[in-house]
């Protein structure tokens, strides 16, 4: 593995660095205007949503490596300390990078990149209609991270309205993530979006007591097949199935199969129902993964 010091190399080279390893970054499109009413619209990757209650957001728009220079967005907030963040989609990347373009001071965006402006309802700037979510936010601090190329100024911004399309909405209310094309920055020119073929879940351990690594039995914390996301998993469970529950599997054909074909041979038996539960949890069957992998102990 190769260490860098960030002062030993120059602050473009760390700069690429920076956004290709710490990916992808959620997109704050963010609308804001100045004291004359100009509306600006620019997007801004370092970006993420920090508290519930309040309901906080904070974005930074980095002076530029290049020349040092702030951007528009940045000078906006310091006059009028208000701005929406556009959440951006997969039907609005194209145009929302054609809004990052570095026009001058006074043009708007929204008509450079052929979005809509609708009025927002507590705040100046308008919002992006093509935005499937868009929040109205009052800047309540700006913070300063340096004075030279690279560094960011962090808006921080509470949230005063919330814009949703419906057909995002659950009967609940709730946004359907799998009904949201989100798009996100990797590093360079290079983006990636969420579709549900692409997401997955993992039940988190929030009111359970996820047994652990260290209470898993050698054979299985050792095992040859078993990849470290397949450990956490079966890590997570509270309890082992009893014997009742793990006998209970023997006679399903693949597991019947798997104890009759290698029953003299004590290696293969236990890569093939490692294989076996691997596959199991592949399917999020961590319970019946479990039994598989216990069967060893009652032949």
């Amino acid at each position: 593995m190769t260490s860098i010091d960030p002062k030993s190399v120059s602050t473009a080279h760390f700069h690429s660095l920076l956004l290709t390893a710490v990916a992808p970054r959620p997109i704050a499109f963010a609308s804001t205007v100045d004291e004359k009413g100009n509306v600006n619209l620019s997007p801004f990757s370092f970006f993420n949503a920090f508290s519930a209650n309040p309901p906080i957001l904070v974005f930074s728009p980095a002076r530029r490596v290049r020349d040092n220079t702030t951007k528009h967005t940045l000078d906006n907030v310091l006059k009028v300390p208000e701005v929406v963040i556009n959440i951006v989609d997969y039907p609005i990347v194209e145009q929302m990078s054609l809004a990052s373009t570095e026009y001058g001071e006074g043009v708007n965006e929204f008509v450079k990149a052929g979005f809509i402006e609708v009025p927002s309802e507590k705040i100046k700037p308008p919002r992006v209609k093509e935005s499937p979510v868009a929040f109205e936010c009052k800047v309540l601090e700006v913070k300063s991270m340096g004075e030279h190329g690279g560094a960011g100024n962090l808006i921080i911004c509470e949230i005063v309205m919330a814009h949703v399309q419906n057909h995002l909405l659950t009967a609940e209310n709730k946004i359907d993530p799998t009904r949201l094309e989100l798009v996100a920055r990797m590093g360079g020119n290079w983006y990636t979006k969420t579709n549900a073929d692409t997401m997955f879940e993992i039940p988190k351990p929030l009111t359970t007591m996820g047994i652990g690594f260290d209470q898993l039995p050698e054979n299985i914390k050792n095992s040859a097949v078993l990849t470290g996301n397949n450990l956490g998993r079966l890590a997570n469970v509270e309890h082992l199935p009893n014997k009742d529950e793990i006998l209970s599997l023997a006679n399903e054909p693949e597991v019947s199969a798997i104890l009759q074909n290698f029953a003299d041979d004590e290696e293969s038996l236990e890569k093939e129902l490692h294989l076996l539960a691997q596959k199991y949890l592949h399917n999020g069957q961590t319970q019946q993964a479990w039994q598989v992998l216990l069967q060893g102990e009652y032949l």
